[in-house]
């Protein structure tokens, strides 16, 4: 990735909004051509422009991130993990979990049910153990670009 495709991500990561055209006076390139990169790094995977909200704000009540000890392959796992809407967040771990999964849930009875018939569920799943979340504090997904 190129210095300019790093300026890009960097102008998008202040402001998701801004438009191509202000984009380009920044990082000296036309609208079209802004257009065209922040497309390529979309199909390639390097970022999302994404609106992100307030899950309790949006309803939903419960959020928890649930460690889960496994045996087996991991990938098959995680791929399950991902597949279940209420997950958002998968990564295959080293240390006490082997993966961590994020949900999003409206309940503590939602939540319940998440763990019971889906998590639980999976093949290799031999244990799970839930942090409940009680207060958001930061979350931000400005870190930059090297």
């Amino acid at each position: 990735m190129d210095d300019v495709s790093k300026a890009i991500i960097a102008e998008l990561q202040e402001d998701g909004r801004r438009s191509y055209a202000a984009i380009g006076k920044a990082v000296g390139l036309s609208e079209a051509a802004v257009r065209q990169r922040v497309q390529r790094l979309v199909d390639g995977g390097v970022m999302q422009v994404v609106a992100v909200t307030d899950p309790v704000e949006m309803g939903f009540a419960r959020q928890a991130m649930i460690g889960i000890k496994a045996t087996g392959e991991l990938e098959p796992i995680a791929d399950a993990l991902a597949a279940l809407d209420e997950v958002d967040y998968v990564v295959i771990t080293a240390g006490s979990f082997d993966v961590l999964a994020e949900v999003v849930c409206e309940s503590d009875d939602h939540l319940l049910e998440i763990i019971s018939r889906g998590i639980r569920s999976i093949p290799g799943v031999i244990s799970t153990e839930t942090l409940v979340y009680l207060r958001l504090r930061k979350q931000t997904y400005s870190w930059g670009v090297r």
